[in-house]
């Protein structure tokens, strides 16, 4: 009789986002799997690659390790491997890189490839150093190069357009050389937050610029066509343009392109170009990626007097997981030929961590610390050794991968290796809140917040651990939750002792210098990339950024991603009150009656494109602020104008009796329909979502109160990143080159 299995322990929290993002569903949406079944679906795909060494008898057995790896929480792989293993697609890695030649059909023939890789789940990196630059001219038809940036938005567009069917949403990265003559274009390519927001873009720096940044000299800038130099500019003045526009909105990231080239694996297949969209996976054209993280707060030995790293169970873990992943690689039901050719030929995989600030935490180590920067080199070093060791056993047992010969470890005293390379720091967004730990390598975002809850008052959330240090050490109350919310730190609450008050400080308490030395002592042990943001307040300078770009530099980081506080205009943070009005009545009567409409009254009708035609909402106001809504739907009838003229009904109701718009806003902003509309600036997705944009662009407009608030969401739709989720309008966190609603779990980069 077969053991009962280990019954998976989660949250309510977790729950949600599992049913809504990764437990299968019938063709009505209804969910038709438990998280145990996902996980047994999971194990029992990925353990089934044991039959194709000879070693069926040994499925059973991995099927239970596996199970129980995941079931536990102490190991979780990348998302698509969760979503997919077992079901339909197949399709279990999350990244891919893929090359774009200077012409036509390469460029054109990669927007088809995309949009492949961005049906089945995966995200998609990309250099466009190869097109030659903007106004040159090319021979074969005597036209005139539109440049690299031109096709950033036709892949941009494809990338929208095929995400509305998928189960994850695309994300890209883009990655121009500097010494391509269109840099200065690119690097303010962002300039307008309403521009390319299905990528992550970041310029890739060579050792020859940094060398001309530190000399404060000129520098080539060469055409990629033909490779001549047609130009010399100021190092340091493109240096100093990365940093301003990455002060203002966070992008772009640097990525040190000969370093990474520096550490390729296997220089004899090729050079590495771009990485996937979060920077954390150096990929040659056409590699993918299989990723998985081992959740750090659970290797935690608190059997001696003190909390101390449980190597024992770490190692096991690392070991069974470079397994797991190697088995991902062979059960994966890749996109296109090419890439499984090249996947199978390096099986590069990607093993990380998440909950390491919570390991901090147990350990009773400050994150800003020396102590921390040790625990880091440790933690990675004892990592990458097992996975090496694990890697090189799996060689022993099924053979190298097939571009060992010639490759780094291709010498004497090298380790035969099943895998190019073993280790890798990804974000964990999704992952980590599954997992119920920190995400990644990055600090706590807040050690508590107030969560948006349906038809009820605000639900203040602490972390865990503080609210059982503060329960043990007799200083919690519910008072003291509200204002750590409110604070979103408690740096400066004198109610908790300085003992607590360092060892809990969160992502915007920390130096940004803390940030980056982190993020290098796990680069240090690393064979891939590390994905972490280094988090600025907002009074941040320019200065501050370069300072940062310099350290990481020095310190030995592939790249660097940064994000200043509140530097996206939309950004809200949901610390504090997130849902009320700013004053509320001393009573409420439960039966409201709306105000009376004065005979002349004020207002404004904008034209809104959405699928159905052009909806036109009228929104006026009296001296108490939003009092209606009419709608008109152009020449259309029918269903479409009966609900829009419904909706707007049900807002002029609601706006009547006092209800906050900012309220009506959140309700109907982000609401799909099957045929989404364009227009400047994004995408209408319904009549709903029409009538939401044009309130919020009313409202923004106006100085009241209501308007502040909304002002600074209106750009917040559901295509756009911002503080606010576009599925929930909940918190968005910035972090690990990305940006995560740990209320639902969406994720901008998938």
């Amino acid at each position: 009789m077969d053991a009962p299995r280990m019954k998976p322990q989660l949250s309510e929290n977790t729950l949600r986002v599992l049913e809504k993002r990764y437990l299968r569903k019938d063709i009505d949406g209804n969910v038709t799997e438990t998280p145990e079944e996902m996980f047994q679906r999971v194990a029992s795909n990925v353990s089934s690659a044991e039959r194709l060494y000879g070693k069926a008898e040994k499925c059973r057995q991995w099927n239970d390790e596996f199970y129980a790896m995941m079931a536990s929480l102490d190991f979780l792989p990348n998302s698509p491997t969760l979503m997919n293993a077992g079901a339909e697609l197949q399709q279990l890695s999350a990244c891919f890189v893929l090359p774009i030649d200077d012409s036509m059909e390469s460029i054109f023939e990669t927007i088809k490839h995309t949009a492949l890789i961005h049906k089945s789940g995966g995200g998609t990196g990309f250099s466009f150093s190869r097109i030659r630059p903007r106004n040159d001219v090319v021979k074969t038809t005597k036209g005139i190069s539109s440049g690299p940036i031109s096709f950033m938005t036709v892949f941009d567009a494809a990338t929208e357009t095929v995400k509305q069917g998928g189960t994850r949403r695309g994300a890209n990265m883009a990655i121009l050389r500097v010494d391509h003559p269109d840099i200065l274009d690119f690097i303010s390519a962002k300039r307008e937050n309403s521009r390319l927001n299905n990528f992550n873009i970041s310029v890739g720096i060579t050792e020859e610029f940094m060398r001309a940044v530190k000399e404060d000299r000129d520098y080539a800038l060469m055409n990629p066509h033909g490779g001549e130099i047609v130009d010399r500019i100021s190092a340091r003045k493109v240096f100093e343009m990365i940093v301003e526009f990455a002060w203002k909105n966070g992008e772009p990231g640097i990525v040190f392109l000969d370093r990474i080239n520096r550490f390729n694996p296997t220089p004899n297949v090729g050079e590495i170009e771009s990485t996937n969209p979060c920077g954390e996976q150096p990929l040659l054209p056409y590699e993918s990626c299989n990723l998985g993280s081992i959740n750090l707060s659970h290797m935690i030995d608190r059997s001696g007097p003190k909390p101390a790293i449980d190597f024992k169970r770490l190692g096991t873990i690392v070991q069974k997981g470079v397994r797991f992943l190697d088995d991902v690689i062979e059960m994966n039901r890749y996109p296109l030929e090419k890439i499984r050719e090249m996947t199978l030929r390096n099986r590069k995989i990607g093993l990380g961590v998440m909950g390491f600030a919570d390991m901090l935490i147990a350990l009773e180590i400050p994150y800003n610390s020396a102590e921390a920067l040790e625990v880091a080199e440790e933690i990675m070093g004892f990592i990458q050794r097992e996975s090496r060791a694990a890697s090189a056993a799996l060689a022993a047992e099924r053979g190298t991968f097939p571009a060992f010969k010639g490759s780094v470890y291709d010498r004497e005293d090298g380790a035969r290796m099943r895998n190019a390379t073993t280790t890798t720091i990804a974000p964990t967004g999704t992952l980590s809140i599954i997992a119920g730990c920190s995400s990644g390598i990055e600090p706590l975002f807040a050690v508590a917040f107030v969560r948006n809850v349906m038809d009820r008052d605000e639900l203040v959330e602490a972390n865990p651990y503080f609210k059982e240090i503060a329960e043990r050490e007799g200083f919690y109350s519910d008072e003291l939750m509200k204002k750590v919310a409110a604070e979103g730190t408690i740096a400066g609450i004198q109610e908790i002792p300085e003992k607590w008050r360092r060892i809990f400080t969160t992502a915007h308490d920390i130096n940004p210098e803390w940030h980056v030395r982190i993020q290098a002592a796990f680069q240090k042990y690393t064979d891939n990339a590390v994905s972490k943001t280094v988090n600025f307040p907002n009074a941040a300078t320019k200065q501050d950024v370069e300072k940062v770009y310099m350290l990481a530099y020095e310190l030995g980081c592939k790249g660097v991603t940064i994000y200043r506080d509140g530097s996206r205009d939309e950004q809200v943070l949901n610390i504090g009150s997130v849902n009320r009005t700013e004053e509320k009545a001393a009573s409420v009567d439960p039966l409201l009656t709306p105000r009376a409409r004065p005979s002349v009254i004020i207002g404004s009708t904008r034209k809104m494109t959405t699928g159905c035609g052009n909806l036109y909402v009228t929104i006026n106001e009296d001296e108490h602020g939003l009092f209606e809504v009419f709608t008109q739907m152009g020449k259309a009838g029918g269903c479409s104008s009966s609900q829009a003229e419904a909706i707007s009904r049900l807002i002029s109701l609601s706006l009547r009796a006092g209800l906050d718009p900012k309220s009506i806003v959140k309700q109907l902003r982000g609401v799909r329909c099957p045929n989404p509309g364009w227009e400047k600036g994004g995408m209408i997705l319904s009549c709903s979502d029409a009538i939401a944009k044009a309130m919020e662009r009313y409202l923004a407009e106006k100085k009241t109160p209501a308007g502040k608030k909304v002002a600074k969401m209106a750009a917040a739709s559901a295509e756009r990143i911002s503080g606010f989720c576009p599925d929930c309008g909940g918190m968005l966190e910035h972090e690990s080159g990305c940006a995560v609603c740990r209320e639902c779990g969406f994720s901008k980069c998938g």
